[in-house]
């Protein structure tokens, strides 16, 4: 079987947050790690850039591109579980939301995850997509072993052990190296989680911050602006038995309150921002605790359907307090009106070479606006704070760094373009974006 292609430059291809567009030469579907190669060697050959996408979750530009377009589709096989060896390999196109059934039905679990699962899985790690967590990191980080298509067609098999310098940068690579055809990554038995969600004023949460992230394993809360509140979400470990969300009290909460109300109260608040504050303050007092046991990535994630533009930054964790009390501070002296709350998550050091996480124990700062809002004045005075605390924007989520900015906060930062310039010389994988961040 062939990989399917169309030409022409008339397919469109636009994000899930329709903020970029892109008018492909090509748009190919490869079935195969030979076919993604061919792919990648003809692109080149015609002198055309190639970029693989996934399912579009990011809010740069990353995967656009006016040459070749990869779409994944086809290279969603799971090669095999192990459980002896605590692994699992998967094609590069798998959507996260399968490989967690797949590994519940194994009695397996992934330790941590975002809060989505609608990515595939190549697209997921290649932007460092990650949840929350005292002791376990982001998705790139449980990777043990990729493949990797680099830009003459070549296949290179990427681990600790083989070609271990392009392994402690591939995965999170931001599409610049090549494009990843396979993944393994560490699994664990499978466990359940108890979830207690409680509201929480913000001079608490941020009085307390430390000591609420060193005793959960997994912490975070949403501070509403305009509001002194808060929502936190505590997720630990438990020997069970499950006991989730009875299923009327779950649609209740995360359909109906928080996609279809909250999708309402975002578009009453577009037409009307004036009313914002006010809706924030009703919404934010009417949360209610609740306690949940379930399975591990029913607990970790939820349905996201209103569709927004975030950014995403993460600071050193003791620059976490001072940064909040700054953001929230400037959001109260402004006139700026924001429906979205603000979300607060931590990760721990890792050794990847560009993760958000790299070298220091981190804690992650998202701002979000509704779709088709005006967000950019609100974004920039974020930024401008986030940036004073020596901040690493999220490499998917919007942001205005460039390669002199981010070289200076990132330690290994010349080791990632060093690689980049050996194996991509003519840029096969480059497009405006990675040119902005990475450089020429």
């Amino acid at each position: 079987m062939s990989a399917t292609s169309t030409t022409g430059g008339t397919t469109t291809w636009r994000n899930w947050a329709g903020n970029v567009a892109a008018t492909p030469r090509r748009v190919v579907t490869p079935a195969s790690v030979d076919e993604l190669a061919d792919a990648v060697r003809r692109a080149a050959e015609d002198g055309l850039t190639a970029k693989a996408v996934g399912t579009g979750h990011s809010f740069t530009a990353a995967a656009a591109t006016e040459g070749v377009l990869i779409r994944p589709e086809r290279l969603t096989a799971i090669r095999g579980i192990d459980a002896d060896a605590g692994t699992v390999t998967v094609e590069a196109g798998l959507p996260l939301h399968r490989l967690n059934r797949a590994l519940h039905a194994a009695g397996l679990s992934l330790t941590n995850m975002g809060d989505i699962m609608e990515q595939t899985v190549a697209g997921a790690t290649s932007t460092g997509t990650h949840g929350t967590g005292r002791d376990s990191g982001s998705l790139s980080a449980q990777i043990t072993a990729l493949e990797l298509v680099t830009a003459d067609g070549s296949v290179l098999t990427c681990s600790a052990h083989e070609n271990a310098d392009v392994f402690a940068a591939a995965r999170l690579g931001i599409g610049a190296l090549g494009v990843v055809a396979s993944l393994t990554l560490a699994v664990e038995p499978a466990f359940l989680l108890t979830a207690r969600e409680e509201p929480m004023p913000f001079a608490r949460v941020t009085e307390e911050f430390g000591r609420l992230v060193a005793d959960n394993e997994h912490f975070e809360f949403y501070w509403f602006p305009h509001t002194g509140n808060c929502n936190t979400k505590r997720n630990n470990r438990s020997a069970g038995p499950a006991a989730p969300l009875p299923a009327l009290r779950g649609w209740l909460d995360d359909e109906l309150l928080s996609n279809g109300v909250f999708q309402a109260v975002c578009a009453l608040g577009k037409a009307v921002p004036a009313a914002i504050p006010g809706i924030a303050r009703v919404s934010s007092r009417a949360l209610s605790a609740r306690t949940y046991t379930d399975t591990a990535y029913k607990v970790f994630t939820s349905p996201r359907r209103v569709r927004f533009v975030e950014m995403e930054y993460a600071v050193p964790r003791e620059a976490a307090v001072p940064a909040l009390r700054e953001l929230k501070a400037m959001v109260e002296r402004s006139d700026l009106r924001i429906s979205f709350p603000v979300e607060v998550r931590v990760a721990p050091a890792d050794d990847l070479t560009l993760s958000t996480a790299s070298g220091r124990d981190s804690a992650y700062i998202a701002v979000h606006m509704y779709r088709g809002s005006r967000y950019q004045e609100y974004f920039t005075a974020v930024e401008r704070i986030m940036t004073a605390h020596q901040g690493r924007p999220h490499w998917g989520k919007l942001h205005t760094r460039d390669a002199a900015y981010l070289a200076g906060v990132y330690p290994r930062f010349g080791e990632f373009t060093a690689l980049r310039d050996r194996l991509d010389p003519a840029r096969v994988f480059g497009n405006d974006y990675l040119r902005r961040i990475l450089g020429d």
